[in-house]
């Protein structure tokens, strides 16, 4: 039986989240902050994802759901934890809340320079879709 549990995460989480972030070597994001984890908990109670070792966050997901689809963010596991079958039990974890909420389709926001997240979401059966591309803009800009 693996040492882990995955849970819901909370705000006590949020330094641990981000700790993990950064030593994943996950590139910043503008709601990478403690007050942007408390908006997301806020309309998502349930759309942060944990996962733990003796206590410790090794992993994490963002499993978000629009009432449209589901999409995963930030699948993040520590360093020294990876190709243990982490990533896939928090992917698993996610899919299974996303499509208890109704999602008939789910995607998932990865960085295109990351080799290692390329491959493990193709092995998880995502595809990349053609033919779209991604527009953001910050509400400060």
């Amino acid at each position: 039986m693996p040492d882990r549990i995955i849970r819901s995460a909370t705000p006590p989480d949020f330094t641990a989240i981000l700790s993990l972030w950064r030593a994943a070597t996950v590139s910043p994001g503008v709601s990478d902050t403690d007050d942007g984890l408390s908006s997301l908990l806020a309309r998502e109670p349930d759309g942060l994802l944990i996962a733990e070792s003796r206590g410790e966050a090794i992993g994490t997901l963002i499993a978000g759901w629009d009432g449209w689809r589901g999409s995963f963010y930030r699948l993040t596991v520590r360093p020294d934890r990876r190709r243990q079958g982490i990533a896939t039990a928090l992917l698993e974890e996610g899919e299974r809340r996303l499509r208890a909420r109704g999602a008939l389709r789910l995607t998932a926001i990865v960085a295109d320079d990351d080799p290692v997240a390329m491959g493990f979401w193709h092995a998880a059966g995502y595809a990349r879709q053609s033919g779209r591309a991604r527009f953001i803009r910050h509400p400060d800009a």
